[in-house]
This record gives C-alpha cells, sequence and structure tokens, in this order.
C-alpha cells in the first residue's frame, strides 16, 4: 500500500461533488451519521478510524456521562442532528462539550475546529480564526464542493499565522525537556539521545502537519506499545526502520497503519539507535508529547526548542535561547531580500527578464559559518520560497492552474549551506529546514492548488560539522559560487575566551596588532574577509555592538579596510530581546559588507523608536556605523585640543597596608597618635560614585627621624616593602626600594576634576566632581588637576556623552572611560566667545548647585534614572543647551547628530594640512 500523501486538490474536489450527490437531497435517518462522516473524511483521504471516534464519552457537571459524536482529539469535534434540527443548538452544546473536557483535565484535547451537519446543511465553526470575520461558514450540502477549502486542514494542508511569542513555544520546550530528563535520568545519554530526540521532535511536527496521516505517530505509541513502556524502544526501533525504508522495498505484510507512513531519506532515520529500557514515567512523557499541538510551532524557531532541552543547564524561558524572527528579518531584508523584492517589482510586467530573474533566484546560494540550529538558513528559506511564489504568480498569472506549477519551482533547500560546531546542531538544523520546506509546500498549495511532495526528501541543507575559525568554507562551499554569507556567530568577549578560543583568534587573526582585545565573534569577520577575495559576495553579521566600540574598533576595522572591505549597510545598536518575556538580553549591532563599494549605503537607526528603525541613505558608512571615513580611532598620547592633561590617580601597590577603614584608621591612632597628621582621605571609584570612607597612610614626605619615632607606622613600611619583594614584576620588586612611596603618584596641589574609570551604562551622565587637594584618589578614577568650570561642563553634557558612548571601551556593558581613547580624543568645541564660555561655568554651576540640594544622596543616587531628582535633570538640559551652542547654532536633535558631527569634527581636526599659502598676486599697471 502506498504511503500516506495528502490528495491533489482536483482529486479531493471531485470526491467532494460525488459526496454530495450521494447524500444531498434524500431523506436521512440520525442513525446514517456515522456512516456519513466516514465518507466526508473520505473525501481528504483520511480514514477516518485512524484519528476520530465514534461517540466519545465525556463527564458533565452532574457527573452524568455524554457522548460527543464524533471527536478528533485537538483538531475537531463534529455534532449531528436529524434533518431540518437546529444546527445553532447543535453548536452550543459541542461548546459545552468542550467545556467539559477542559473540566476533567484534557484541555490539550480541546478542539480548535466544531463541525455540525444535518444531512442537509453544514456549518463549520473556526475557534482560533485568524480573520474572525470568517470564524464560521455554514452553507447547503450540494454547494459543498465549492466550500471544500475550507476543510484544508483535515487533509493537512492547513496554514496559519504562527506567533513566535505563543506561549506554546514554552509549553512545547517543557514537554520535550520532559521527556529528554527522564531519558537522561537513565543514563541514556550522547549521540544516541540526541538523534533520538530529533527524531521525536521530528514525528510530532509531522504527525500534526500533514507529513503524516493525522496521529499517526500518537496513535502508535498509544496502541501498540504497553503501558508500562517495557517494549517501547522495540517498537519505535520498528517505527524509525519503516521511515527509513523506501515503500517498495517493505514488507507486504506490514500492518496497515503503518504502510500509510513516508519514506523519509536524507539520512534522518539511517543509523542504528541504541534504546533506553523504557519505562511508565518515560512512556508518558511522551504520550503527552503526541497530544501536543504541534502545528503551533514555527520550524523557524524548532532548532531553538531542541536547543532549550540538550542544554538543561542552561535551560530558560525559550525565547532566551534563540534569535528573534524580528532580528533575523532585520538582517536578511538588509542583505539581500529587500533588493531582491525591488528587482523583481521592477521586472514584473517583462516575462523575459521576469524569467531570467527567477532562473537567479535558484542560482543563489547562502552560507551561515556558525549556523547553530539553523534559525537564519530557515528564514531565509521561508522569505525566498514566498519570493518565488510571487514570481510565479507574476509569471504565469490564472494560467497558472492549467499547468504544472511544481516543475517551475527551482527554490530548494539545497542551497542553503551552513557550518556548526555542535553535531547535534548540524542534524536539527537540517531538520527544521526540511520542515519549513514542508510548511512552503502547504502555502504553496493555498495559493495554487498544487501539491508539491514534501517526502521522499528530494533535496538536502549542506550543513557540515566543524569549527569555522578551523576549516575551509571553501570545501564546503566554493566562495565563486556562493552569493552571501550570513548568521549569529558566538558573543564571547576577549576576558572570557577559553585557551581554545583564543587559539582559533590566533590562528585567524594571525598578524593583527592588538587581537587579544578582540571580542571571539571578530574572527568570523576576518574569515569571511579571506574566504570572499576575488568574488562579489556579501556579508552580513549580527555582533555585539562592542565591535564598533572602543579598542577593538581600531584593532578590527583598521585591518578589515586595509584588506578592502567597505560597510555597505548597518544597523546600529538595539536591544537584542527574547521572545517570550521581552527580555534584553544584548546589546547588538548588524553589520553589511564585502570587498568593493556599493551606491546605495544604508543605516538602520533604532534611537528614537526601538521597534521601527530611521532609515537613512548616506556616502559612506565609519566602523562607528555613522556616516564618515573608514577611519578608527586609537590611542592618543595627548589631548587633540588645547584641554588639561589627564592623569590615572594613585597606585601604590602596598598589599594594602597604606589603606584604612574608619574603624582601622581609629585603632592604628589609638597605639600611634603622631600618625594622624598623616592620614588623608581616600577616594576610588567605589567610595566617589557610591559613599563611603576610606584613609591612605601617606608616609611618602615623612622625614626619616619622625618616621623612626614611629614603630607602627615602620611596621606597615616594612611589610609594603616585603610584599613588593615577593612580586613575579622586575619594576615591582625595583619599587621595594622605595617602600613609602608609591608606584604612581598624582596629588595635585589645587582643587582637581575627577572621572570614574567605569560607570553604569544606565546613566545618562557619566557622574563627575572636584576634589579637595588633600584628598589622595586612586587609580580607578582619572584626574584633571588644571581643569574648571568650563572643563566640568563640556565633559558632564551630553555632547561628550555621545562621543564617550560611541568610543569609549565596555567593561560587560558598563562604560570603561579611557584618557587615552576618550579624552585625549575628544573635539572640544573651538573659538568658544567669553560668552558662550561664561554660559557654560554657569550652568555649570547649575548643576553643582542642584547637586547640593540633596547632601545625603550619593553621585550613584543623583544619577540613577529613575532617581535623578527634577531639579538636577533640568539643570543637566540648560547645560547641554550651553554646550551644544557652542559647537554650533543650530539644536541637535539626536545622539546620532552629536556623533557625526564630532567625527566630522574630528577628521577636520586631525587631517593633515595640505593647503598651502597662496602667493601675493602681482599689481597690475593702472592698478
Amino acid at each position: 500500500m502506498k504511503p500516506y500523501m495528502p490528495l491533489a486538490w482536483t482529486e479531493i474536489r471531485t470526491r467532494a461533488i460525488n459526496f454530495s450527490k450521494g447524500w444531498a437531497g434524500a431523506a436521512r435517518e440520525r442513525a446514517e451519521a456515522q456512516t456519513f462522516w466516514n465518507e466526508f473524511f473520505e473525501v481528504f483521504g483520511i480514514r477516518r478510524r485512524t484519528v476520530a471516534t465514534f461517540e466519545e464519552p465525556v463527564k458533565n457537571l452532574k457527573g452524568d456521562t455524554d457522548f460527543i459524536d464524533l471527536f478528533w482529539k485537538g483538531r475537531l469535534i463534529a455534532e449531528h442532528k436529524s434533518l431540518g434540527k437546529d444546527l445553532a443548538q447543535a453548536h452550543t452544546q459541542a461548546i459545552g462539550y468542550i467545556q467539559e473536557l477542559i473540566n476533567e483535565g484534557r484541555e490539550e484535547e480541546a478542539p480548535r475546529y466544531i463541525l455540525v451537519s444535518d444531512f442537509a446543511r453544514i456549518a463549520l465553526h473556526d475557534l482560533e480564526p485568524e480573520d474572525p470575520a470568517r470564524a464560521t461558514v455554514q452553507f447547503n450540502l450540494a454547494d459543498f464542493p465549492r466550500h471544500v477549502r475550507h476543510f484544508a486542514f483535515i487533509a493537512g494542508y492547513e496554514t496559519r499565522q504562527l506567533d513566535p511569542e505563543d506561549p506554546a513555544n514554552i509549553k512545547a520546550a517543557e514537554l520535550l525537556a520532559n521527556v529528554h530528563d527522564r531519558l537522561e535520568e537513565v543514563g541514556y545519554v550522547g549521540h544516541d539521545l540526541q538523534r533520538f530526540m530529533v527524531r521525536i521532535l521530528f514525528c510530532l511536527f509531522a504527525d500534526d502537519t500533514g507529513i503524516f496521516e493525522p496521529d499517526t505517530f500518537r496513535l502508535f505509541v498509544e496502541r501498540q506499545t504497553r503501558p508500562d513502556g517495557s517494549d517501547l524502544g522495540a517498537q519505535l526501533a520498528r517505527f524509525f526502520a519503516i521511515l527509513n525504508t523506501p515503500e517498495d522495498a517493505r514488507p507486504t505484510n506490514l500492518d496497515e497503519d503503518l504502510s500509510h507512513l513516508p519514506y523519509v531519506n536524507g539520512d534522518l532515520f539511517a543509523e542504528g539507535l541504541a534504546f533506553p529500557q523504557f519505562d511508565t514515567p518515560m512512556r508518558t512523557a511522551l504520550t503527552t508529547c503526541c497530544s501536543f499541538h504541534w502545528e503551533r510551532i514555527s520550524p523557524a524557531i524548532f532548532g531553538s526548542l531542541f536547543q532549550s532541552i540538550m542544554q538543561p543547564r542552561q535551560r530558560r524561558q525559550i525565547g532566551a535561547h534563540y534569535t528573534s524572527e524580528r532580528d533575523i528579518l532585520k538582517l536578511i531584508r538588509s542583505l539581500f531580500l529587500d533588493d531582491l523584492r525591488a528587482e523583481f517589482e521592477s521586472v514584473r510586467n517583462d516575462k523575459r527578464k521576469l524569467e531570467t530573474f527567477h532562473r537567479r533566484l535558484g542560482g543563489l546560494r547562502f552560507l551561515d559559518p556558525a549556523c547553530g540550529c539553523g534559525n537564519f538558513l530557515v528564514i531565509s528559506y521561508r522569505e525566498l520560497r514566498r519570493l518565488e511564489m510571487d514570481v510565479l504568480d507574476a509569471r504565469f498569472g490564472a494560467k497558472i492552474n492549467e499547468g504544472d506549477v511544481r516543475a517551475e519551482c527551482r527554490i530548494t533547500v539545497s542551497q542553503f549551506y551552513g557550518i556548526e560546531i555542535e553535531e547535534w546542531a548540524v542534524r536539527i538544523a537540517e531538520v527544521a529546514l526540511w520542515l519549513m520546506d514542508h510548511q512552503m509546500n502547504q502555502e504553496l498549495f493555498k495559493r495554487f492548488s498544487q501539491v508539491r511532495p514534501s517526502v521522499p526528501l528530494t533535496s538536502s541543507p549542506h550543513i557540515r560539522p566543524g569549527n569555522a575559525l578551523r576549516i575551509d568554507w571553501n570545501d564546503l562551499l566554493p566562495a565563486a559560487e556562493c552569493s552571501y554569507v550570513l548568521g549569529n556567530p558566538p558573543f564571547v568577549g576577549a576576558k572570557f575566551q577559553t585557551d581554545k578560543q583564543k587559539e582559533d583568534m590566533d590562528a585567524v587573526a594571525q598578524g593583527v596588532r592588538g587581537r587579544g582585545l578582540l571580542d571571539y565573534v571578530t574572527g568570523w569577520y576576518f574569515k569571511a574577509a579571506e574566504y570572499i577575495v576575488g568574488t562579489g559576495v556579501r556579508v552580513a553579521f549580527v555582533s555585539t555592538n562592542s565591535v564598533t566600540q572602543g579598542e577593538q574598533v581600531g584593532v578590527l576595522w583598521s585591518e578589515l579596510f586595509r584588506r578592502g572591505v567597505k560597510i555597505h549597510f548597518a544597523h546600529r545598536t538595539f536591544a537584542w530581546t527574547s521572545e517570550a518575556r521581552r527580555k534584553a538580553h544584548v546589546h547588538v549591532v548588524i553589520v553589511g559588507w564585502g570587498l568593493g563599494d556599493c551606491s546605495d549605503k544604508r543605516i538602520y537607526d533604532y534611537e528614537t523608536d526601538p521597534q521601527h528603525a530611521t532609515v537613512s541613505t548616506v556616502r559612506n558608512i565609519s566602523p562607528y556605523l555613522i556616516e564618515g571615513e573608514n577611519r578608527a580611532i586609537t590611542n592618543r598620547s595627548k589631548p587633540l585640543c588645547d584641554s588639561p592633561a589627564i592623569g590615572i590617580g594613585n597606585k601604590p601597590i602596598d598589599g594594602g597596608n597604606y589603606l584604612f577603614t574608619p574603624q582601622e584608621r581609629d585603632t592604628f591612632l589609638a597605639k600611634e597618635p603622631e600618625a594622624k597628621v598623616f592620614f588623608r582621605p581616600w577616594i576610588g571609584s567605589q567610595e566617589f560614585l557610591n559613599g563611603g570612607q576610606r584613609w591612605c597612610l601617606w608616609l611618602g614626605e615623612c622625614g626619616p627621624s619622625r618616621l623612626r619615632q614611629m614603630p607602627e607606622c615602620l611596621k606597615r613600611v616594612e611589610a609594603v616593602r616585603d610584599f613588593r619583594l615577593k612580586r613575579d614584576s622586575e619594576p615591582t620588586r625595583k619599587l621595594a626600594e622605595f617602600p613609602t612611596r608609591f608606584h604612581v603618584e598624582n596629588m595635585p596641589g589645587n582643587t582637581f576634576l575627577v572621572i570614574p574609570k567605569v560607570s553604569s551604562e544606565r546613566r545618562r551622565y557619566i557622574p563627575i566632581g572636584f576634589m579637595d587637594p588633600r584628598t589622595l584618589v586612586s587609580d580607578l578614577v582619572f584626574v584633571l588637576p588644571d581643569a574648571g568650570l568650563y572643563h566640568f561642563g563640556v565633559l558632564s553634557s551630553e555632547m561628550h556623552m555621545a562621543w564617550v558612548r560611541q568610543v569609549c571601551g565596555r567593561l560587560e556593558s558598563r562604560y570603561r572611560y579611557s584618557n587615552k581613547l576618550v579624552y585625549n580624543n575628544f573635539p572640544w568645541p573651538g573659538e568658544v566667545t567669553d560668552k558662550q564660555k561664561a554660559r557654560v561655568e554657569q550652568a555649570a554651576q547649575g548643576v553643582l548647585d542642584a547637586r547640593k540640594q540633596f547632601p545625603e544622596s550619593t553621585l550613584a543616587d543623583l544619577y540613577d534614572p529613575l532617581a535623578m531628582p527634577p531639579d538636577l535633570v533640568k539643570a543637566h538640559a540648560v547645560l547641554d543647551r550651553a554646550v551644544d551652542a557652542c559647537y554650533r547654532a543650530q539644536p541637535f536633535t539626536s545622539e546620532r547628530q552629536r556623533v557625526e558631527f564630532l567625527f566630522a569634527l574630528y577628521e577636520k581636526l586631525t587631517a593633515p594640512l595640505t593647503a598651502t599659502r597662496k602667493k601675493p598676486r602681482r599689481r597690475q599697471a593702472g592698478e
């Protein structure tokens, strides 16, 4: 017997005509209802007994038993009435049965559809309609052939709008995790467990999406395995073996139910697996999975579901485990989809050009060299298939049903290539692509009423296990045949890389100075730049925004620009969110690039609306993802402008011997009161921002005779000397010769300005402030000895913060201020008038005065975005306007405007002086 295959729509219509002729117009008895429904299901090529039961019992609120006329778990309830009876009453009765199912704890069995009939009329009610206006359709039985499309879900052709935020995604992950955990508990682990879970997940999807005859897998597990699970392993092995066997090679005496299974090639079921000894809880976990509505889960997150169950130590809400479709679409639309759509619109009315365009679509090749579970490839395939359907419609129009549209389909999963280090992820990426192929075949049927069979698999994606930074991508897909490289390489900061990952970086960034500063994701940039040499391949990666900030910019982009890279488009920083909980996990950018220029460079900005980008076309995109030159800012030893020198605070290298809490200081002075004059307040970034008090014993200017009179101080000096002598660093051991001095000493004689090295990214402004010269500050802050109110004002402004956010590095996500990179390169306002300077100084004093209103609050309190006092907010707004006016008369309306202005000013200040003085013009006669 042939395996199950959804009937062609023409065949279904023919059967519908015969069915309606056979039943309409004749007097029928209620007892004939079961025959009616058996023949009704045969219209769609479905044997009713394999999916639905008659007279399903259910308890009502009184404790009595009601019976549902026809019940298809999770899919359909049918109620039949005698000729001429009220169908609305039958609908109400069916709604009551659904409530009774829920009351019994059988909510997973609650159906989406209610079907009622009296032999002469049929009414179909969709309880989860995509369009509420079409939730109900009612017609005479004679008109059934005209309305048969509404029942496509019975034949397995149902398509529905899948919501990645549907709570069903989380429920599905929990059910699969339960199966996985039960297996792992009995020692079933590793490769066999991974392969087994991939097969189970495929069967669950196949059961509910029309690849299998509906509920084939569920009924097999429920009816052909023992309740104690003792034979479940053997029966599953049998089920998998049938799927791996062509129908013409199967035993002729195979059970009828199993003979309808399709042949699934592609090696999914080819490998023999060892099976665990199943028990009752394990079988229960699997049957519970089988009762879930898997058609609600999009193949786009299929791989992420699997990832969430195979990594239980990292298991969180499902949204935390996958890139959202919304973010994937940002990349693929910018990289190729929008351009292809635009090209299609330009040629759709030219049959010759349209056919050429269609052929080109079939020749495109896509490589994701860090594909994980295949999300980027799956979404790309889906969007290309949908584009192709539009092309087919444009090419053939109304004549499309006269020919075989399937023969014209040219997009296949074999156009998609991937590299992934985890073997299980490779397998799941393949399956996810196959399932998306099936979903697209369903959409093809919905649009053109023609079936493109999903199985047997006629083409396969090319996903290879391996370390993408160590293998030659040309061995998988020659660069000359590749069209696009895309993906989301792993996010691992430089300080968090394993030894193996550091070796990978050394291999791909060999000869690049400063490569130790780079995040792991940058390895894919170097590898891709090498791969696409001599081609027109375009590349786009999602990356942490650190690749466009701080010191990494100079290291990464200077090298890529040297190799000829040009940035073609960029999505500026946006929050990569969890679909399940809408929680931001990391801030990312998307950078699209290639070797060679393009005319239409685009920047997508999310500053004003995090959900909808503002798109601008620009002349060139800088590595900071703003309009500007291909130039990275690097460390500068002295300020670019005429501004105060900056230095770090004091660095004792004392083993803590010179630093005291107030209590420790009091205890020390009780023993040696003469030392009181040598104690000075000590401020690090913690004390500066969050309050608290520490003291430093500063003996660097204490004469030897006086020092010898303070034995407790001498003990401290000796301890410091011993600490330094035991260090590995030669300069530190050398410093032991001067135990009363610090390694770095920066003690201004007048009031000085302090900038903390690290500050929360949540703050709109980095809190800075003035310090009394008696206070010693640590090397965790920067010191500006000669700064005044004007400098405080500029450095406390939105202009300076715009520069900081773009140029500074990050410690985790916090700002890491830098003297050489941020401060020394900062373009200060030029040609400031006395009046403008006075306004800045006045506004700066206003900020300090606003702070003084809250003497009990720390700077961390004052600059918390949720607690910042209104008076301080207003004072900063006045200061921002005063500083802005020093740069230009026209107000700035966005951070991007500020950044682009500052970078243009930086370019101007750093440009070489090429102009020469003009020679004086000779006077002409008569002048």
